[in-house]
């Protein structure tokens, strides 16, 4: 008889848990179209300075290790 009522238990704080998910999901202010577009428009560019910008830092330390150490 235990394990049913544990089981019970654990389905019903289930169904809270998801019902209390749906309540918070429907307070959420979401982006429309626009913003969305503007704001992967943003990490996109930002993503790109920043890979360039390692690119350049390892391309420079990889210069100044041939320098150092030459004939590697």
């Amino acid at each position: 008889m235990a394990f049913g009522g544990k089981l019970s238990a654990r389905i019903t704080g289930l169904v809270k848990f998801f019902r209390e998910v749906r309540s918070e999901l429907k307070k959420v202010l979401w982006p429309g179209r626009r913003e969305t577009l503007v704001y992967t428009g943003v990490v996109i560019i930002s993503v790109l300075f920043v890979s360039t910008l390692i690119w350049v830092v390892d391309l420079i330390y990889g210069l100044l290790l041939g320098i150092i150490l030459p004939g590697r």
